[in-house]
Protein backbone atom coordinates (compact mmCIF):
# COMPACT_ATOMS: atom_id res chain seq x y z
CA UNK A 1 0.00 0.00 0.00
CA UNK A 2 1.44 3.19 -0.85
CA UNK A 3 2.89 5.49 2.06
CA UNK A 4 0.45 8.27 3.21
CA UNK A 5 1.70 11.56 4.43
CA UNK A 6 0.43 9.96 8.29
CA UNK A 7 3.24 7.79 7.71
CA UNK A 8 5.42 10.37 5.47
CA UNK A 9 5.38 12.19 9.78
CA UNK A 10 6.57 9.09 11.20
CA UNK A 11 9.33 8.65 8.68
CA UNK A 12 10.68 12.00 8.82
CA UNK A 13 10.32 11.22 12.43
CA UNK A 14 12.46 7.90 12.36
CA UNK A 15 14.92 9.59 9.66
CA UNK A 16 15.32 12.60 12.30
CA UNK A 17 16.13 9.73 15.00
CA UNK A 18 18.56 8.18 12.83
CA UNK A 19 20.04 11.03 12.23
CA UNK A 20 20.75 11.21 8.59
CA UNK A 21 19.50 14.03 6.30
CA UNK A 22 16.12 14.41 4.85
CA UNK A 23 16.56 12.58 1.25
CA UNK A 24 14.24 11.25 -1.27
CA UNK A 25 11.63 8.05 -0.29
CA UNK A 26 14.37 5.39 -1.51
CA UNK A 27 16.84 7.06 0.58
CA UNK A 28 15.20 7.13 3.80
CA UNK A 29 13.99 3.81 3.48
CA UNK A 30 17.76 2.81 2.83
CA UNK A 31 18.58 4.54 5.51
CA UNK A 32 16.59 2.26 8.13
CA UNK A 33 17.39 -1.04 5.94
CA UNK A 34 20.68 0.28 6.79
CA UNK A 35 19.81 0.79 11.13
CA UNK A 36 17.30 -2.44 10.35
CA UNK A 37 19.40 -4.58 12.78
CA UNK A 38 19.70 -1.74 15.90
CA UNK A 39 17.52 -1.79 18.38
CA UNK A 40 17.62 1.77 19.25
CA UNK A 41 15.65 2.93 15.76
CA UNK A 42 12.01 1.91 17.24
CA UNK A 43 12.81 3.92 20.61
CA UNK A 44 14.88 6.80 18.59
CA UNK A 45 11.76 6.98 16.49
CA UNK A 46 9.06 7.34 18.85
CA UNK A 47 10.98 10.11 21.03
CA UNK A 48 11.48 12.21 18.28
CA UNK A 49 7.63 11.65 18.07
CA UNK A 50 6.68 12.97 21.40
CA UNK A 51 9.41 15.93 20.99
CA UNK A 52 7.10 16.54 17.80
CA UNK A 53 3.74 16.17 19.55
CA UNK A 54 2.68 13.09 17.59
CA UNK A 55 2.43 10.23 20.77
CA UNK A 56 0.29 7.52 20.12
CA UNK A 57 0.46 7.89 16.37
CA UNK A 58 2.36 5.14 15.87
CA UNK A 59 -0.38 2.73 17.87
CA UNK A 60 -3.72 4.85 16.58
CA UNK A 61 -2.40 4.83 12.86
CA UNK A 62 -0.95 1.54 12.18
CA UNK A 63 -2.63 -0.98 14.69
CA UNK A 64 0.36 -2.84 16.32
CA UNK A 65 3.15 -2.61 18.16
CA UNK A 66 6.19 -0.77 16.39
CA UNK A 67 9.07 -2.77 15.10
CA UNK A 68 12.13 -2.03 13.06
CA UNK A 69 9.91 -3.75 10.33
CA UNK A 70 6.69 -2.30 10.80
CA UNK A 71 7.96 0.84 10.71
CA UNK A 72 9.93 -0.16 7.44
CA UNK A 73 6.25 -1.16 6.37
CA UNK A 74 5.12 2.36 7.15
CA UNK A 75 8.11 4.14 4.88
CA UNK A 76 6.00 3.28 1.60
CA UNK A 77 7.10 6.27 0.27
CA UNK A 78 3.97 8.81 -1.65
CA UNK A 79 2.62 7.87 -4.59
CA UNK A 80 4.28 9.31 -7.59
CA UNK A 81 4.71 7.91 -10.94
CA UNK A 82 7.96 5.88 -11.91
CA UNK A 83 9.68 9.17 -14.05
CA UNK A 84 10.75 8.87 -17.62
CA UNK A 85 14.28 7.87 -18.36
CA UNK A 86 17.41 9.97 -17.14
CA UNK A 87 18.49 12.41 -19.04
CA UNK A 88 22.51 13.25 -19.08
CA UNK A 89 23.22 16.80 -17.92
CA UNK A 90 26.11 18.85 -16.58
CA UNK A 91 26.02 21.04 -13.69
CA UNK A 92 25.44 24.76 -14.44
CA UNK A 93 26.30 25.82 -10.86
CA UNK A 94 29.18 28.10 -9.53
CA UNK A 95 31.57 26.54 -7.40
CA UNK A 96 30.88 29.80 -5.09
CA UNK A 97 27.07 29.01 -5.12
CA UNK A 98 27.64 25.11 -5.59
CA UNK A 99 29.53 24.97 -1.98
CA UNK A 100 27.16 27.51 -0.26
CA UNK A 101 24.28 24.93 -0.98
CA UNK A 102 26.02 22.43 0.02
CA UNK A 103 24.40 21.57 3.56
CA UNK A 104 20.59 21.13 1.30
CA UNK A 105 22.76 17.88 -0.23
CA UNK A 106 20.96 18.85 -3.30
CA UNK A 107 24.09 17.77 -5.61
CA UNK A 108 23.98 14.03 -3.67
CA UNK A 109 20.23 13.78 -3.92
CA UNK A 110 20.40 13.98 -7.38
CA UNK A 111 23.65 11.73 -7.76
CA UNK A 112 22.07 9.20 -5.43
CA UNK A 113 18.76 8.88 -7.23
CA UNK A 114 19.00 5.31 -7.74
CA UNK A 115 15.30 4.93 -9.12
CA UNK A 116 16.03 8.19 -11.35
CA UNK A 117 13.56 9.55 -9.20
CA UNK A 118 15.62 13.04 -9.88
CA UNK A 119 16.02 13.81 -14.10
CA UNK A 120 15.47 16.74 -16.06
CA UNK A 121 12.29 15.96 -18.38
CA UNK A 122 12.25 14.80 -22.30
CA UNK A 123 11.87 18.26 -24.15
CA UNK A 124 7.61 18.12 -25.71
CA UNK A 125 7.01 19.73 -29.03
CA UNK A 126 3.64 20.67 -30.88
CA UNK A 127 0.06 20.10 -29.16
CA UNK A 128 -0.25 16.96 -26.74
CA UNK A 129 -2.86 14.79 -27.91
CA UNK A 130 -3.57 11.19 -28.67
CA UNK A 131 0.21 11.55 -29.39
CA UNK A 132 3.24 13.67 -28.44
CA UNK A 133 6.64 14.30 -29.54
CA UNK A 134 9.54 13.69 -27.03
CA UNK A 135 12.63 14.54 -28.35
CA UNK A 136 12.08 14.77 -31.66
CA UNK A 137 10.20 11.29 -31.51
CA UNK A 138 6.75 11.02 -32.17
CA UNK A 139 4.28 8.53 -29.19
CA UNK A 140 0.92 7.14 -28.71
CA UNK A 141 0.26 8.97 -25.75
CA UNK A 142 -1.43 6.96 -22.97
CA UNK A 143 -0.61 9.40 -20.59
CA UNK A 144 -2.66 12.90 -21.61
CA UNK A 145 -5.01 13.88 -18.74
CA UNK A 146 -6.06 16.49 -21.55
CA UNK A 147 -8.15 13.39 -22.50
CA UNK A 148 -11.20 14.93 -24.52
CA UNK A 149 -9.19 15.96 -27.69
CA UNK A 150 -11.48 19.01 -27.09
CA UNK A 151 -8.82 21.48 -28.73
CA UNK A 152 -9.45 19.63 -31.96
CA UNK A 153 -13.19 19.08 -31.67
CA UNK A 154 -14.22 22.36 -30.48
CA UNK A 155 -12.94 26.03 -31.73
CA UNK A 156 -11.44 26.74 -28.39
CA UNK A 157 -8.38 28.32 -29.82
CA UNK A 158 -10.53 30.95 -31.32
CA UNK A 159 -12.38 31.95 -28.44
CA UNK A 160 -9.38 31.93 -26.47
CA UNK A 161 -7.96 34.52 -28.66
CA UNK A 162 -10.87 36.40 -28.88
CA UNK A 163 -11.35 36.72 -24.96
CA UNK A 164 -7.89 37.55 -24.89
CA UNK A 165 -8.57 40.43 -27.35
CA UNK A 166 -11.90 41.37 -24.88
CA UNK A 167 -10.23 41.20 -21.50
CA UNK A 168 -6.96 40.55 -22.11
CA UNK A 169 -4.00 38.00 -21.06
CA UNK A 170 -3.94 38.51 -17.17
CA UNK A 171 -6.35 40.09 -14.82
CA UNK A 172 -3.65 42.77 -13.77
CA UNK A 173 -4.14 42.68 -10.13
CA UNK A 174 -5.98 40.44 -6.95
CA UNK A 175 -9.86 40.38 -7.22
CA UNK A 176 -9.57 41.68 -3.32
CA UNK A 177 -8.04 44.90 -4.75
CA UNK A 178 -9.53 45.03 -8.36
CA UNK A 179 -13.08 43.30 -8.86
CA UNK A 180 -13.43 39.86 -10.31
CA UNK A 181 -12.75 39.82 -14.14
CA UNK A 182 -16.04 38.85 -16.03
CA UNK A 183 -14.72 35.47 -17.28
CA UNK A 184 -14.25 34.22 -13.57
CA UNK A 185 -17.26 35.09 -12.61
CA UNK A 186 -19.52 33.24 -15.38
CA UNK A 187 -16.87 30.02 -15.37
CA UNK A 188 -17.73 30.52 -10.92
CA UNK A 189 -21.54 30.42 -12.20
CA UNK A 190 -21.33 27.72 -13.95
CA UNK A 191 -19.45 25.20 -11.32
CA UNK A 192 -21.95 26.50 -8.86
CA UNK A 193 -24.50 25.46 -11.29
CA UNK A 194 -22.88 21.89 -11.92
CA UNK A 195 -21.86 20.89 -8.55
CA UNK A 196 -25.26 21.62 -6.76
CA UNK A 197 -23.77 24.50 -4.74
CA UNK A 198 -24.78 28.09 -4.04
CA UNK A 199 -21.34 29.24 -4.92
CA UNK A 200 -17.91 28.78 -6.13
CA UNK A 201 -14.77 30.73 -6.20
CA UNK A 202 -12.02 29.73 -8.75
CA UNK A 203 -7.82 29.74 -8.69
CA UNK A 204 -5.05 28.99 -10.26
CA UNK A 205 -4.91 25.40 -10.24
CA UNK A 206 -6.46 22.73 -8.30
CA UNK A 207 -3.70 22.41 -5.86
CA UNK A 208 -4.42 25.93 -4.90
CA UNK A 209 -8.05 25.35 -4.16
CA UNK A 210 -7.02 22.11 -1.77
CA UNK A 211 -4.54 23.95 0.31
CA UNK A 212 -6.83 27.20 0.60
CA UNK A 213 -9.82 25.26 1.78
CA UNK A 214 -7.85 23.95 4.39
CA UNK A 215 -6.04 27.21 5.43
CA UNK A 216 -9.74 28.52 5.36
CA UNK A 217 -11.17 25.77 7.18
CA UNK A 218 -8.28 25.47 9.89
CA UNK A 219 -7.04 28.96 10.73
CA UNK A 220 -7.95 32.11 12.69
CA UNK A 221 -7.80 35.75 12.04
CA UNK A 222 -9.05 39.15 13.78
CA UNK A 223 -9.44 42.38 11.74
CA UNK A 224 -10.87 44.07 14.58
CA UNK A 225 -13.31 43.06 17.19
CA UNK A 226 -16.36 42.04 15.50
CA UNK A 227 -14.25 40.70 12.15
CA UNK A 228 -12.95 37.61 13.53
CA UNK A 229 -12.81 33.74 13.22
CA UNK A 230 -11.21 31.07 15.04
CA UNK A 231 -10.87 27.46 13.88
CA UNK A 232 -7.97 26.46 15.21
CA UNK A 233 -9.66 23.40 16.81
CA UNK A 234 -10.74 22.28 13.40
CA UNK A 235 -9.91 18.20 13.16
CA UNK A 236 -9.32 17.10 9.62
CA UNK A 237 -10.17 13.14 8.96
CA UNK A 238 -8.57 11.87 5.15
CA UNK A 239 -8.82 9.19 3.27
CA UNK A 240 -5.29 7.51 3.42
CA UNK A 241 -5.36 7.89 -0.67
CA UNK A 242 -5.75 11.50 -0.56
CA UNK A 243 -3.88 13.52 -3.09
CA UNK A 244 -0.70 15.35 -2.39
CA UNK A 245 -2.21 18.50 -2.16
CA UNK A 246 -4.61 17.55 0.88
CA UNK A 247 -1.72 16.16 2.75
CA UNK A 248 0.65 19.22 2.44
CA UNK A 249 -1.99 21.39 3.54
CA UNK A 250 -2.74 19.74 6.97
CA UNK A 251 1.06 19.21 7.16
CA UNK A 252 1.68 21.58 9.99
CA UNK A 253 -1.54 20.87 12.02
CA UNK A 254 -0.30 17.82 14.41
CA UNK A 255 -0.92 14.57 12.98
CA UNK A 256 -2.61 12.67 15.70
CA UNK A 257 -4.04 15.44 17.01
CA UNK A 258 -5.60 18.15 14.51
CA UNK A 259 -5.35 15.08 11.65
CA UNK A 260 -6.53 12.06 11.18
CA UNK A 261 -6.27 9.18 8.59
CA UNK A 262 -8.75 6.25 7.71
CA UNK A 263 -8.27 3.25 5.27
CA UNK A 264 -8.85 3.92 1.55
CA UNK A 265 -12.68 3.95 0.92
CA UNK A 266 -13.07 1.65 4.06
CA UNK A 267 -16.30 3.04 5.57
CA UNK A 268 -15.74 1.11 9.16
CA UNK A 269 -12.37 2.33 9.45
CA UNK A 270 -13.60 6.25 8.96
CA UNK A 271 -16.33 5.56 11.60
CA UNK A 272 -13.72 3.73 14.03
CA UNK A 273 -12.22 7.42 14.00
CA UNK A 274 -14.92 9.63 13.84
CA UNK A 275 -16.07 7.97 17.53
CA UNK A 276 -13.07 8.59 18.76
CA UNK A 277 -12.55 12.90 17.89
CA UNK A 278 -13.88 14.68 20.06
CA UNK A 279 -14.33 18.14 18.40
CA UNK A 280 -17.36 20.01 16.99
CA UNK A 281 -15.51 21.22 14.51
CA UNK A 282 -14.66 17.90 12.08
CA UNK A 283 -13.71 17.78 8.00
CA UNK A 284 -13.70 14.68 6.30
CA UNK A 285 -11.72 14.76 2.86
CA UNK A 286 -12.44 12.31 -0.05
CA UNK A 287 -12.23 11.99 -3.75
CA UNK A 288 -14.71 10.76 -6.11
CA UNK A 289 -12.42 9.37 -8.31
CA UNK A 290 -8.78 8.01 -7.08
CA UNK A 291 -6.34 8.57 -10.07
CA UNK A 292 -3.93 5.71 -8.33
CA UNK A 293 -5.97 3.17 -8.70
CA UNK A 294 -8.99 4.49 -10.62
CA UNK A 295 -11.62 3.48 -8.04
CA UNK A 296 -15.20 5.09 -7.19
CA UNK A 297 -15.45 6.12 -3.20
CA UNK A 298 -18.07 4.88 -1.51
CA UNK A 299 -19.86 8.22 -1.34
CA UNK A 300 -23.30 7.58 0.30
CA UNK A 301 -22.04 5.50 3.07
CA UNK A 302 -19.31 8.30 3.82
CA UNK A 303 -21.58 10.72 3.58
CA UNK A 304 -23.85 9.00 6.12
CA UNK A 305 -20.86 8.14 8.60
CA UNK A 306 -20.15 11.97 8.40
CA UNK A 307 -23.92 12.64 9.27
CA UNK A 308 -24.11 10.49 12.26
CA UNK A 309 -21.03 12.19 13.75
CA UNK A 310 -21.81 15.79 12.49
CA UNK A 311 -19.00 16.49 10.19
CA UNK A 312 -18.66 18.97 7.40
CA UNK A 313 -17.86 16.79 4.17
CA UNK A 314 -15.60 17.88 1.03
CA UNK A 315 -15.40 15.85 -1.91
CA UNK A 316 -12.01 16.25 -4.30
CA UNK A 317 -14.10 16.01 -7.55
CA UNK A 318 -10.80 16.96 -9.16
CA UNK A 319 -10.84 13.46 -11.34
CA UNK A 320 -14.77 12.97 -12.46
CA UNK A 321 -16.09 16.33 -12.95
CA UNK A 322 -17.74 16.90 -15.94
CA UNK A 323 -17.77 13.47 -16.67
CA UNK A 324 -19.85 11.39 -14.16
CA UNK A 325 -23.28 12.44 -12.65
CA UNK A 326 -25.93 12.01 -15.33
CA UNK A 327 -27.97 9.33 -14.87
CA UNK A 328 -27.15 7.14 -17.73
CA UNK A 329 -23.62 7.61 -16.60
CA UNK A 330 -21.60 4.90 -14.11
CA UNK A 331 -21.77 6.26 -10.78
CA UNK A 332 -25.12 8.38 -11.24
CA UNK A 333 -26.05 7.87 -7.33
CA UNK A 334 -22.66 8.69 -6.29
CA UNK A 335 -22.66 12.17 -7.87
CA UNK A 336 -26.49 12.86 -6.70
CA UNK A 337 -24.75 12.56 -3.54
CA UNK A 338 -22.26 14.27 -3.92
CA UNK A 339 -24.41 17.23 -5.42
CA UNK A 340 -27.05 16.88 -2.82
CA UNK A 341 -25.18 16.09 0.07
CA UNK A 342 -21.77 17.65 0.12
CA UNK A 343 -20.73 20.34 1.91
CA UNK A 344 -18.02 21.32 -0.21
CA UNK A 345 -16.86 20.07 -3.57
CA UNK A 346 -12.86 21.19 -5.43
CA UNK A 347 -13.13 20.15 -9.42
CA UNK A 348 -10.06 20.43 -11.42
CA UNK A 349 -9.90 22.43 -15.12
CA UNK A 350 -7.04 19.74 -16.41
CA UNK A 351 -8.94 16.83 -16.90
CA UNK A 352 -12.36 16.83 -18.70
CA UNK A 353 -12.26 20.62 -19.05
CA UNK A 354 -8.92 20.28 -20.71
CA UNK A 355 -7.30 23.56 -19.81
CA UNK A 356 -5.40 25.07 -16.57
CA UNK A 357 -7.48 25.68 -12.83
CA UNK A 358 -9.80 24.51 -10.47
CA UNK A 359 -12.55 25.96 -7.86
CA UNK A 360 -14.04 25.39 -4.69
CA UNK A 361 -18.12 25.38 -4.50
CA UNK A 362 -19.95 25.42 -1.36
CA UNK A 363 -22.41 27.19 0.51
CA UNK A 364 -22.72 31.07 -0.19
CA UNK A 365 -21.57 32.38 3.32
CA UNK A 366 -18.17 30.23 3.30
CA UNK A 367 -17.02 30.79 -0.14
CA UNK A 368 -17.56 34.32 0.47
CA UNK A 369 -15.04 33.78 2.96
CA UNK A 370 -12.99 31.78 1.32
CA UNK A 371 -12.29 35.04 -0.77
CA UNK A 372 -10.14 36.02 2.33
CA UNK A 373 -9.32 33.37 4.53
CA UNK A 374 -8.18 30.67 1.82
CA UNK A 375 -5.07 33.14 1.19
CA UNK A 376 -4.82 30.79 -2.49
CA UNK A 377 -7.09 33.40 -3.86
CA UNK A 378 -5.89 36.66 -2.56
CA UNK A 379 -2.34 36.36 -2.63
CA UNK A 380 -1.95 34.72 -5.66
CA UNK A 381 -2.61 35.30 -9.62
CA UNK A 382 -5.88 33.81 -10.90
CA UNK A 383 -6.51 31.87 -14.05
CA UNK A 384 -6.32 34.13 -16.85
CA UNK A 385 -9.06 35.41 -18.30
CA UNK A 386 -9.09 33.81 -21.77
CA UNK A 387 -8.60 30.41 -20.06
CA UNK A 388 -11.55 31.36 -17.66
CA UNK A 389 -13.43 32.25 -20.45
CA UNK A 390 -12.84 28.95 -22.61
CA UNK A 391 -13.18 26.77 -19.61
CA UNK A 392 -16.83 28.26 -18.72
CA UNK A 393 -17.49 27.40 -22.93
CA UNK A 394 -16.09 24.13 -22.55
CA UNK A 395 -18.13 23.14 -19.46
CA UNK A 396 -21.43 24.65 -21.56
CA UNK A 397 -20.07 22.59 -24.70
CA UNK A 398 -20.03 19.21 -22.38
CA UNK A 399 -23.26 19.85 -20.89
CA UNK A 400 -25.09 20.72 -24.18
CA UNK A 401 -23.56 17.75 -26.18
CA UNK A 402 -23.31 14.95 -23.92
CA UNK A 403 -22.60 12.38 -26.80
CA UNK A 404 -19.00 14.17 -26.17
CA UNK A 405 -18.39 12.21 -22.78
CA UNK A 406 -20.46 9.35 -23.58
CA UNK A 407 -18.46 8.24 -26.86
CA UNK A 408 -15.13 8.53 -24.68
CA UNK A 409 -16.58 6.44 -21.41
CA UNK A 410 -17.60 4.28 -24.41
CA UNK A 411 -14.29 3.94 -25.73
CA UNK A 412 -12.64 3.56 -22.36
CA UNK A 413 -15.01 0.64 -21.59
CA UNK A 414 -14.55 -0.75 -25.37
CA UNK A 415 -10.54 -0.78 -24.55
CA UNK A 416 -10.75 -2.69 -20.73
CA UNK A 417 -12.87 -5.42 -22.44
CA UNK A 418 -10.61 -5.86 -25.13
CA UNK A 419 -7.91 -6.45 -22.34
CA UNK A 420 -9.87 -9.06 -21.04
CA UNK A 421 -10.84 -10.63 -23.67
CA UNK A 422 -7.13 -10.52 -24.95
CA UNK A 423 -5.81 -11.86 -21.28
CA UNK A 424 -4.77 -8.96 -19.78
CA UNK A 425 -6.32 -8.47 -16.29
CA UNK A 426 -6.79 -4.62 -15.03
CA UNK A 427 -7.98 -3.61 -11.54
CA UNK A 428 -11.48 -3.90 -10.84
CA UNK A 429 -12.52 0.18 -10.79
CA UNK A 430 -14.79 0.71 -13.81
CA UNK A 431 -13.41 3.97 -13.98
CA UNK A 432 -11.98 5.78 -17.69
CA UNK A 433 -8.26 5.14 -15.57
CA UNK A 434 -7.22 1.62 -16.23
CA UNK A 435 -4.52 0.23 -14.16
CA UNK A 436 -2.78 -3.06 -15.31
CA UNK A 437 -0.84 -5.25 -12.88
CA UNK A 438 2.08 -5.76 -13.97
CA UNK A 439 4.12 -6.84 -10.15
CA UNK A 440 7.83 -7.25 -10.68
CA UNK A 441 9.48 -3.70 -10.54
CA UNK A 442 12.20 -4.67 -13.10
CA UNK A 443 9.91 -5.94 -15.36
CA UNK A 444 7.70 -3.07 -15.52
CA UNK A 445 10.65 -0.75 -16.09
CA UNK A 446 11.49 -3.16 -19.05
CA UNK A 447 8.29 -2.54 -20.03
CA UNK A 448 8.36 1.15 -20.30
CA UNK A 449 11.35 1.28 -22.37
CA UNK A 450 10.04 -1.28 -24.97
CA UNK A 451 7.28 0.57 -25.27
CA UNK A 452 8.93 3.70 -25.89
CA UNK A 453 11.59 1.93 -28.45
CA UNK A 454 8.10 1.04 -30.27
CA UNK A 455 6.85 4.02 -30.41
CA UNK A 456 4.05 4.32 -27.04
CA UNK A 457 3.99 6.89 -23.76
CA UNK A 458 2.59 4.43 -20.89
CA UNK A 459 3.59 5.57 -17.60
CA UNK A 460 4.35 2.96 -14.93
CA UNK A 461 3.82 2.98 -11.48
CA UNK A 462 6.60 1.08 -9.50
CA UNK A 463 8.50 1.29 -6.74
CA UNK A 464 8.41 3.84 -4.76
CA UNK A 465 4.95 4.43 -6.26
CA UNK A 466 3.56 1.54 -5.15
CA UNK A 467 5.12 -1.40 -2.35
CA UNK A 468 7.92 -3.20 -4.02
CA UNK A 469 6.68 -5.65 -7.14
CA UNK A 470 3.41 -4.75 -7.13
CA UNK A 471 4.05 -2.43 -10.28
CA UNK A 472 0.90 -1.63 -12.92
CA UNK A 473 0.55 0.88 -15.50
CA UNK A 474 -1.50 3.11 -15.67
CA UNK A 475 -3.47 3.81 -18.77
CA UNK A 476 -5.54 6.93 -19.66
CA UNK A 477 -7.24 6.31 -23.17
CA UNK A 478 -7.32 9.45 -25.73
CA UNK A 479 -10.95 10.29 -27.09
CA UNK A 480 -8.34 10.70 -30.51
CA UNK A 481 -6.61 7.62 -30.22
CA UNK A 482 -7.25 5.99 -33.68
CA UNK A 483 -8.59 1.83 -33.81
CA UNK A 484 -5.22 1.25 -35.33
CA UNK A 485 -3.58 3.40 -32.63
CA UNK A 486 -5.61 1.23 -29.88
CA UNK A 487 -5.27 -2.70 -31.32
CA UNK A 488 -1.29 -1.85 -31.88
CA UNK A 489 -0.87 -1.09 -28.29
CA UNK A 490 -2.67 -4.04 -27.41
CA UNK A 491 -0.81 -6.41 -29.58
CA UNK A 492 2.43 -4.78 -28.35
CA UNK A 493 1.13 -5.07 -24.60
CA UNK A 494 0.15 -9.07 -25.17
CA UNK A 495 3.43 -9.73 -26.81
CA UNK A 496 5.43 -8.02 -24.19
CA UNK A 497 3.34 -10.03 -21.26
CA UNK A 498 4.65 -13.20 -23.19
CA UNK A 499 8.04 -12.00 -23.50
CA UNK A 500 8.13 -11.52 -20.06
CA UNK A 501 5.71 -14.19 -18.45
CA UNK A 502 3.30 -12.88 -17.00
Amino acid sequence: MPRTPAEHVLAGAVTSALAVPPAAPVAMNASLADHGGDPLVVPRALEALARAGLTGLVADEFDGPASPGHLATALEPLPIPCPPPRRQHTMTSTPHLTDRLAPWSFAEFVDASGYEMVSRPPVVDGVVGPTIVRDGRELVNFASINFLNLGRRLSLTREFTDAAHTYGLTTGGSRMTQGICRPHQALEESIARQTGKERAISFATGLLANVGFVHAMSHSARFDTTLQVHNRDTVFVLDRDSHWSIWKAVEGLGYGRSVHAFRHNDVADLARVLDRVRSNKIVVIIESVYSADGSMAPVMELLDECDRHGAITMVDDANGFMLYGPPHRPFAAEYAAIRERADFVMVSLSKAVGLEGGALAGPAHAIDAFEVLSGTSMFTAAIQPPTAHVAERTIHALESDPSIVDDYLARADRLRADMHERGVPTTPAESYMLSVPIGDDDAALTMREWFVEDGYLVPVFCYPAVPRNQALLRLIPHAGHTEEQIDGFLHTLVTYRRRLGL
